[in-house]
């Protein structure tokens, strides 16, 4: 008698309205970084529900201080690898810095993005950018938007602080969070921002919010691959990131525990949120 090895059904992929379909039921959305095919297939393998290429590649992987050296062609490249790699979960690129400057410019961008094999792009901010989202939006780009901690406008916010402190931070976060929704955003990354905040936005609009270092209330998470896995990127280690390889004990082990705590609403706790 031989035991059955047949493989489980794969995934389907998850689709962009598939992620507002995971917040209206309650369904916690689980999403990491990765810059290659090989982690791609483990992260896709682990369960996870989305991927980022993010700008974070320029810290991570080349070595800057900032994200702001990293280029249009840098992300192209790295979104084409991660893409080889996945098959069920939702690949999302990040318009580095200076790319959506204009509504032209982060056309022609995402565009290269999505024929690379994105399914949506990311792009900082609120103010001029409400007119670069609804511009991609009306062209069938999906667009995540990322409010708080922007890591592109590092030189302006003077370093790497949580934002949406003061009640008047706060009250133009939460508008911008409705702005940007408004303007045709289908997800809304929130980085470094009190946690009660990031509650109240998620309660507000209709779209996904997906923290980091926001708190437990958002309706996912996000954490930047080497980060979840203790990898030495050369950075400070902020407070939002837990070590899941020394509890998974392998690197697909790490994400499976990252899912599983985040979709059973131990990770984060307390210790990684701000006030």
């Amino acid at each position: 008698m031989y035991a059955n090895d047949e493989k489980a059904a794969p995934r389907a992929r998850l689709t962009v309205p598939g992620l507002r379909k995971m917040k209206a039921e309650g369904r916690r959305i689980v999403s990491v970084t990765a810059y290659d095919a090989g982690f791609a297939r483990t992260v896709d393998a682990a369960g996870l529900d989305f991927v980022l290429v993010g700008d974070s590649l320029g810290m991570v992987c080349q070595g800057h201080d900032s994200t702001l050296p990293v280029t249009v062609a840098d992300i192209a490249y790295h979104v084409a690898c991660v893409a080889r790699g996945l098959s069920s979960a939702l690949l999302v690129a990040d318009l580095p810095f200076q790319a959506d400057a204009t509504p032209e410019r982060a056309l022609d961008a995402s565009t290269r993005f999505l024929q690379a094999g994105a399914a949506m792009v990311k792009l900082e901010g609120a103010g001029n950018k409400l007119d670069v989202i609804r511009f991609l939006s009306e062209r069938e780009i999906p667009v995540c938007a990322h409010l708080g901690l922007t890591p592109q406008s590092v030189l302006r916010l003077g370093g790497y602080k949580v934002q949406g402190r003061e009640q008047a931070a706060a009250e133009r976060l939460a508008a911008d969070a409705r702005a940007v929704a408004d303007a045709g955003a289908d997800m809304l990354v929130l980085e470094c921002v009190p946690s009660a905040l990031a509650k109240r936005i998620t309660d507000d609009i209709a779209i996904p919010t997906i923290g980091i270092g926001a708190g437990p209330a958002c309706d996912g998470q996000i954490l930047v691959l080497h980060d979840l896995l203790g990898l030495n990127s050369g950075h400070r280690r902020p407070r939002f990131v837990k070590d899941f390889l020394a509890e998974g004990g392998s690197i697909e082990g790490a994400l499976r525990a990252y899912a599983d705590a985040v979709r059973d609403g131990s990770f984060p706790g307390p210790e990684h949120g701000y006030q």
